[in-house]
């Protein structure tokens, strides 16, 4: 029995069709859950930071400042991505375009500039212990915060006519702006220019912390033997602990004899630890920050450069988008993973709404 060749490929289209449909499904469904792990974790955070009086620092304080732009980026512009990923066809109007590309692009932004001011923050708390202690205050944190929200409203807000003067003759289509200047201008103060910055910062935060991790004097090493001097003068340093250490320095002639608390050395040697751990957690937030992004920034300015020279997937793109986002859902679960004051506010507030 033969099929007529117009049934089979009725077939064959109701068949693709329902495949398509069922891809749809399943992406809307996963970005879906993106979305909603991201406004979850990033909440995790804020009423963290909120309800905890150990997290009151200004290091916290931009920390939490990071969770609500990612908050905002998950509820603002990731849902309406979705519907615009899906139905490949702009329906909410010219306005609400500019609206969403405005918030898109500022919101992003000022994510990406946190991240910045947060390895800032850790550079000068390193490399300048004592006297920026004095300065590291929630003020000067606002200010910061604020410096990052002008930065990027600055970037967001200066291509606005020529958004509205492109997108009137192709009223179905909502893009980030096409102007060759602007793109370069954008995208270096967005992503490249501080993708450097956190490299350098990371690198010289890597540094100072090695040196002072090599520099924590050790309490299974405190033991030092010397042989008895002809003279000798003491001098005893006293933590208010019944364990002292002796450290001998000897001279021509003399020794002096140190006594030192061996909780101090541990004390020393916790910090060391503490600071090894903030730099590997600041490492992972840079490598996650970079993965997420370059690929999204790369393609889009390669693209706006060479026109209709380059070839350019609009599934691909789609794909580079999403995995930008995706770095606002990771940022607070690794503070949560490696951040114990973190991982305790955190216990409490679960245990607090299951109790």
């Amino acid at each position: 029995m033969e099929i007529p060749c117009s049934s089979f490929h009725k077939l064959v289209t109701t068949s693709l069709a329902w495949d398509l449909l069922g891809l749809k499904v399943s992406l809307s469904v996963v970005m879906a859950v993106i979305t909603l792990a991201t406004i979850l974790s990033n909440l995790f955070v804020i009423v963290a930071v909120c309800l905890t009086r150990k997290l009151h620092t200004p290091a916290n304080y931009l920390i939490a400042s990071l969770a609500v732009t990612d908050l905002l980026v998950a509820l603002l512009v990731m849902p309406i991505s979705i519907a615009f990923t899906m139905q490949r066809t702009w329906v909410l109007g010219q306005v609400m375009c500019n609206i969403w590309v405005l918030l898109d692009v500022t919101l992003c932004t000022v994510s990406i500039l946190h991240l910045c001011i947060i390895a800032l923050d850790r550079y000068w708390a390193i490399t300048h212990a004592l006297k920026y202690t004095k300065h590291r205050t929630p003020f000067r944190a606002g200010l910061m915060i604020a410096a990052a929200w002008g930065i990027a409203v600055c970037i967001s807000t200066s291509p606005l006519f020529w958004i509205s003067s492109r997108t009137q003759e192709k009223q179905d289509e909502c893009v980030f702006n096409e102007n060759v200047f602007y793109c370069i201008f954008a995208t270096c103060v967005s992503f490249y220019i501080p993708s450097l910055v956190l490299v350098f910062l990371y690198a010289k935060i890597y540094l100072a912390a090695r040196s002072r991790i090599l520099r924590a004097p050790s309490t299974k090493d405190s033991n030092i033997q010397h042989p008895e001097p002809t003279s000798s003068s003491q001098c005893s340093v006293n933590y208010n602990s019944q364990d002292m250490l002796n450290y001998y320095v000897e001279q021509p002639d003399r020794l002096i004899h140190i006594k030192m608390s061996s909780n101090f050395l541990q004390k020393k040697n916790i910090s060391a630890a503490k600071e090894r751990k903030a730099t590997k957690t600041l490492g992972l937030i840079l490598g996650a920050f970079i993965f997420c992004w370059l690929p999204f920034f790369t393609t889009t300015l390669v693209i706006t450069i060479c026109q209709e020279a380059c070839w350019s997937n609009p599934v691909l793109i789609d794909f580079f988008t999403w995995l930008g986002f995706v770095n606002s859902l990771i940022n607070p679960v690794i503070y949560t993973i490696f951040n114990k004051n973190f991982k305790r506010a955190f216990r409490k507030l679960v245990l607090s709404r299951l109790c």
